[in-house]
């Protein structure tokens, strides 16, 4: 049963490199969504770093965790597994099965179709409490295994994208119920990068799934970088 959990997890991984204050009305921070919206920002065309994923099913008692070394560049995205441990079913049925369908994804060229555009989503506004940061209803467009139903948040300042949080618009498969998903952002090398997922799937029969993946970057873009040591929370 362990093995359905691979498929949104998937989703999970490819989604997150896809890119885009005290309680605000909404009509205060319509600057910021145009601009969130309209930015140019640079392409992450290429990358070298590694990953660490862990996951874990507890109705199956199950852990396991892998270190891959990760690099996209013109020929796709491409994984090397530099150590792993715990749960085989873990590791090889979710683990390798993700980082394989992302070396599909980005070798048939699909990987915008979950980016934040307003192709993809509905954007509103909505008030936080949160300082600094701009609160956004996203509304998918589409009922889409790689979109999400939820919120972005993003700096007042200059529309910085720093979390997203909410489910998968649609379940991917019969035996996924429901996919619950936190991504944060960081700024490194001057682009907007993935830093850390954390997510939850109820899956029928094997019960609450849960993986996170924490990112580290090397390169960016041809540029040697270094990536934070810890996530500053937000």
């Amino acid at each position: 049963m362990l093995r359905s959990a691979a498929v949104p997890l998937a989703f999970i991984a490819l989604t997150a490199l896809a890119t885009a204050e005290s309680a605000s009305p909404p009509a205060t921070i319509e600057p910021v969504l145009h601009r969130f919206l309209t930015r140019a920002d640079e392409r992450l065309v290429e990358y070298r770093g590694t990953r660490r994923l862990e996951g874990r099913n507890a109705r199956m008692n199950l852990d396991g965790w892998m270190e891959v070394a990760t690099e996209l560049g013109a020929d796709g995205f491409h994984y090397r597994v530099i150590s792993e441990g715990g749960s085989e079913m873990i590791r090889r049925r979710v683990f390798r099965s993700m980082l394989d369908n992302e070396e599909r994804i980005f070798a048939m060229g699909d990987a915008e179709r979950s980016s934040f555009t307003s192709m993809n989503y509905e954007l509103t506004p909505a008030a936080t409490e949160e300082a600094g940061l701009v609160k956004l209803l996203a509304h998918p467009r589409r009922h889409d295994v790689t979109l999400i139903e939820g919120a972005v948040f993003i700096t007042d300042t200059d529309a910085d994208l720093v979390r997203v949080e909410g489910r998968l618009a649609k379940n991917p498969s019969f035996w996924t119920k429901r996919v619950e998903v936190v991504k944060h952002y960081g700024r490194i090398g001057g682009l907007r990068v993935p830093v850390r997922i954390d997510s939850t799937a109820q899956m029928r029969l094997a019960g609450t799934s849960t993986m996170t993946v924490t990112y580290d970057f090397e390169m960016i873009n041809g540029v040697t970088v270094s990536s934070p040591q810890t996530l500053a929370a937000r």
